[in-house]
C-alpha cells in the first residue's frame, strides 16, 4: 500500500496516475454534446450504491473506468454553453493546472511552518484584492470557502466591533435589502443573534436596495433604541444581479456608524472589468467586502476572500494555541494565517488566482466577465421582443429573471397557478431532457425561470434555442392540461 503515497519514490506512478485522469478528464469534456444527461436520482441512485467500497479495484485505470458510470457521463458540464442555470463558471486553464500543483504539494495555509511561501502568495492576492477594491494601506484579510463563510465572518467581526463598544447583543441589527443573500440570515442565527436580528429593507424595480428606506429603518432603530451593527450591501445579487447603490448606502452607514458590509461574491469581476467597473463605484468605503473569484474570475470551487478595511477587526477571529500559532510568533513576526481565518486545516486556493493573473493577467480575466455581460444585454433584447416570455428587469450583470406566458388570444382561460405550473414543468422537462439547464426562482410569489450567464462561449443563438425549448414545454404543458380538463 506504500506504493500509492506521493513521494520521491512514487513519482512516476504519480505521472502516470495522474495523467491517466488528466486523458480521462479532456476526452470527455471533447466529447461532451450537451450539459447534462438529465439522469435522475432515482436511476443514478442504484449505481452508487452497488459499489462495495470494501472491495477495491487496486488500479487506477480500472476505478477511472467505474467513475465513467457513476460521476463523469452524468455530471454536470459547467463549460457548455447551454449551461445557464447557477453562478457555476467555466474554469480557465491555469487555475486547473494550479489545482494538481497545490493538492500535490498539499500546503496547509494556517501556519508559516506548513505553508512558507503559499502565506506569502496568499498575502500578496489580498493585498491585490485590497487595493482593487480601493479599502487603502490598512486592509488586510484572508481566503475562504466561499461567499457564506467570508459573510459570516464579516458579521462577527462587525458584531465583536459593536459589543466592544458596549452595545446590549439583544439589541444588535443587521439590515439587508430583501433581494441579498440568504446567508446574511444564516450567519445571524450561527452568531446567536436574536430571532428578529435581521431587517429586510424594500428594493426598487431594478431589484436595489432603496436608500429612502434604509434611511428609515436606520432611524427607526435610533427611536427604537436598537443598534444597527451593520447594513448589508450587495454588489451582484444571486437572483438579478443588482448592485446596491453603494456611495448612498456608505453615506447612510458613516451618518449612522454602522459597520457597512459589501457582498461582492458576484459582482467582484467588476474590478478586472475595463469597461464596467464604475458600477462598484463606493466600494471603496466599505469595512468588509466579500469577493468570491469562483464566480466571476472563472476559477475552480472553491476561491473566495473575506476583506477588511482595518487589518486591527481580524483579532476578533484569533485564538492562540501553544501547538500550532503560540503568543510568542506574533512577537516574532511569524505570519500565521490561522491569527485571520476561521478555519484552522485551509487549503492553498489562492495559488489557483495567483496562476490565472500570472498567465492571463487581470484584463485578461476582465475580458472574459466582460463578454458575458455583452451577452446578458443582447439577451435581454432577445426576452423583451419576444411575446412568450416577460423579464423582470434589465440585467446590471449576467442574470437574468423571466417567465413563460400563454400567447394573445388565450382568453383568459389560463390563471396565475396554471402559468406557474407550465413554467415549473419547462424547467423540469428541459433539465431532464439533457438539452439545456436553467435555474428557477420565485418573484412576488409567482415561478420564474432564470438564466446565469457566465460563459463566454455562449452566444445568442444559444439563448434563441434555448427560448425556443422553454417554450414549447410550457405550451404543451397548458395544452395537455385543458386537453385533460375537457375529458374529465
Amino acid at each position: 500500500m506504500r506504493s500509492h503515497l506521493l513521494n520521491g519514490t512514487t513519482a512516476e506512478h504519480y505521472r502516470r496516475s495522474v495523467t491517466l485522469g488528466v486523458e480521462r478528464v479532456a476526452a470527455t469534456v471533447a466529447a461532451t454534446d450537451r450539459p447534462f444527461t438529465g439522469v435522475s436520482p432515482q436511476a443514478l441512485a442504484p449505481r452508487i450504491d452497488a459499489i462495495d467500497l470494501d472491495r477495491p479495484l487496486g488500479d487506477t485505470a480500472a476505478a477511472l473506468d467505474e467513475l465513467d458510470g457513476v460521476y463523469l457521463r452524468d455530471a454536470v458540464y459547467f463549460h457548455h454553453p447551454r449551461y445557464l442555470a447557477h453562478l457555476n463558471c467555466p474554469v480557465v486553464i491555469p487555475a486547473v493546472a494550479a489545482e494538481a500543483v497545490l493538492s500535490a504539494v498539499n500546503s496547509s495555509l494556517d501556519t508559516w511552518d506548513q505553508s512558507a511561501g503559499a502565506t506569502l502568495i496568499e498575502r500578496r492576492l489580498i493585498d491585490w484584492t485590497a487595493a482593487r477594491l480601493g479599502l487603502g494601506p490598512r486592509a488586510d484579510g484572508v481566503f475562504t470557502s466561499g461567499g457564506t463563510q467570508s459573510n459570516l465572518q464579516a458579521l462577527l467581526l462587525a458584531r465583536e466591533e459593536a459589543l466592544a463598544g458596549g452595545a446590549d447583543p439583544a439589541r444588535l441589527r443587521v439590515l439587508a435589502s430583501k433581494c441579498g443573500h440568504f446567508s446574511v440570515q444564516k450567519s445571524a442565527s450561527l452568531l446567536g443573534l436574536p430571532a428578529d436580528a435581521v431587517i429586510t429593507v424594500p428594493c426598487d424595480a431594478e431589484r436595489r436596495m432603496r436608500p429612502d428606506a434604509l434611511a428609515r429603518e436606520l432611524e427607526r432603530c435610533v427611536r427604537t433604541g436598537l443598534v444597527p451593527m451593520a447594513v448589508v450591501a450587495t454588489a451582484g445579487t444571486t437572483d438579478f444581479g443588482s448592485v446596491d447603490p453603494l456611495p448612498d448606502v456608505a453615506a447612510l452607514c458613516a451618518r449612522h456608524r454602522a459597520w457597512l458590509h459589501v457582498d461582492a461574491a458576484y459582482g467582484c469581476g467588476l474590478l478586472v472589468s475595463r469597461t464596467r467597473r464604475h458600477l462598484l463605484r463606493g466600494i471603496e468605503h466599505a469595512d468588509s467586502v466579500t469577493v468570491d473569484f469562483h464566480k466571476s474570475f472563472f476559477q475552480p470551487v472553491s476561491s473566495s476572500a473575506v476583506v477588511v478595511r482595518d487589518a486591527a477587526v481580524l483579532r476578533h477571529a484569533t485564538h492562540h494555541s501553544d501547538y500550532l500559532n503560540p503568543r510568542r510568533a506574533v512577537t516574532e513576526r511569524i505570519p500565521n494565517q490561522v491569527d485571520k481565518s476561521l478555519q484552522t486545516t485551509r487549503r492553498f486556493d489562492a495559488l489557483k488566482l495567483w496562476m490565472t493573473l500570472r498567465v492571463m493577467g487581470a484584463d485578461g480575466v476582465g475580458e472574459l466577465f466582460d463578454e458575458v455581460l455583452d451577452l446578458a444585454g443582447q439577451a435581454w433584447l432577445l426576452l423583451d421582443a419576444d411575446p412568450r416570455f416577460e423579464v423582470v428587469t434589465r440585467p446590471t450583470l449576467s442574470t437574468l429573471v423571466f417567465r413563460w406566458v400563454p400567447p394573445e388570444g388565450s382568453g383568459g382561460a389560463f390563471g396565475p397557478a396554471d402559468v406557474d405550473r407550465a413554467n415549473l414543468h419547462a424547467r423540469k422537462e428541459l433539465s431532464a431532457s439533457g438539452e439545456a439547464v436553467v435555474a428557477g426562482t420565485t418573484v412576488n410569489g409567482r415561478h420564474y425561470l432564470k438564466f446565469t450567464l457566465l460563459n463566454p462561449l455562449t452566444t445568442p443563438a444559444d439563448i434563441a434555442a434555448v427560448l425556443d425549448l422553454l417554450a414549447g414545454h410550457a405550451g404543451r404543458c397548458l395544452t395537455l392540461g385543458e386537453t385533460l380538463a375537457h375529458a374529465s
